[in-house]
């Protein structure tokens, strides 16, 4: 069976955590809105799973995730049901709760990350409520980040092994990857001061890439570079 990955095709996006889970696992999978074949008509194709007229559990917004007859929405949600299909959760019910928690906690980590250069409105464009982002983006390096870097460092130390469950690599680790490349590219000044309290993640981080599916995919064009329309965005301002 081939999956079928909906999502934004310019952008890495929550989408890419359901990417690097497919691709470390050398999976099979159509990215639909980039396909070549829709010609520019690829938004539109992405968007058709989201009728709930025609699709009567319809996702509220991409990612969303087709395994034959069944369409998966929510980011944690694709990632759970993927877990034990693709090798990358534990099989007892009790880690892969433990995993989908962490997972979920990486998911309210990027919501704040995305509020740093959108704190007011969705609806509003960055320059238009940039004076909010600033400050949003100082509280955020000064308290918030260095919670999160800490609490997964907690996480990482207390197993033995150089990944969140321990010697076994799972879609969490991918997705604590994904998180700290784009933190880098972000704040890459506020990152570079907190990395160095931090090594265990800058470890697991350099662990992941080295990955050879994930090295391989990194250098592909399959990887769509880090910019201005995704969640993680570099505005020198907001780093201090």
């Amino acid at each position: 069976m081939v999956y079928e990955l909906y999502y934004w095709p310019t952008i890495q996006g929550r989408g890419e955590f359901i990417r690097l889970a497919l691709e470390e696992a050398g999976a099979e999978y159509r990215d639909i809105a980039r396909l070549p074949e829709h010609k520019g008509q690829g938004v539109p194709a992405m968007l058709a799973c989201l009728d709930g007229d025609s699709t009567p559990q319809a996702a509220y917004a991409p990612p969303v995730l087709r395994d034959g007859d069944m369409l998966i929405g929510q980011t944690s949600n694709i990632l759970l049901y993927l877990g034990r299909r693709l090798g990358q959760a534990p099989r007892a019910e009790s880690g892969r709760l433990w995993l989908n928690q962490l997972q979920l906690t990486m998911a309210d980590w990027l919501t704040e990350v995305h509020d740093t250069h959108h704190p007011l409105s969705m609806n509003q464009y960055y320059e238009e409520q940039q004076q909010a982002a600033m400050l949003r983006s100082a509280d955020f390096r000064a308290t918030r980040l260095p919670k999160f870097l800490s609490y997964f460092t907690q996480v990482l130390l207390s197993r033995r092994g150089p990944y969140l469950l321990g010697t076994k690599l799972t879609y969490g680790d991918l997705s604590l990857f994904q998180m700290l490349a784009g933190l880098h590219y972000a704040f890459p000044q506020a990152m570079a001061r907190l990395a160095p309290e931090y090594p265990a993640l800058s470890d697991l981080h350099d662990a992941v890439a080295a990955r050879p599916n994930i090295a391989r995919y990194l250098k592909s064009k399959r990887r769509i570079p880090f910019n201005e329309e995704g969640i993680f965005r570099h505005y020198p301002e907001l780093d201090g």
